[in-house]
């Protein structure tokens, strides 16, 4: 397995990416059911949904157009970086 440490330090950067990714390990979900399980406000669940979808660790598994019910998904590389993160205790 080839180590992503730009993509690993981009993740721990931010608690609230730690927090989603590790959720989003456990199965898909949605911004607000994340926002309750890890009761990190919905606006900074939101942001970093966004910013792990721009590096390809999460994706969207709905359509682009819904609004309502988005259901986010890790991706393999998000897996990845994960068990990186947790294999080096970073997390």
């Amino acid at each position: 397995m080839t180590l992503h440490w730009d993509e690993v330090s981009f993740v721990l950067a931010s608690t609230y990416r730690v927090a989603v990714l590790e959720h989003l390990v456990t199965g898909p979900a949605t911004p607000s059911q994340l926002a309750t399980d890890t009761e990190i406000s919905i606006s900074h669940v939101s942001r970093a949904l966004g910013e792990l979808r721009e590096e390809a660790l999460v994706e969207l598994l709905v359509s682009d157009d819904r609004k309502k019910g988005r259901v986010y998904g890790i991706t393999e590389q998000g897996t990845e970086i994960w068990d990186t993160i947790e294999a080096e205790n970073l997390a």
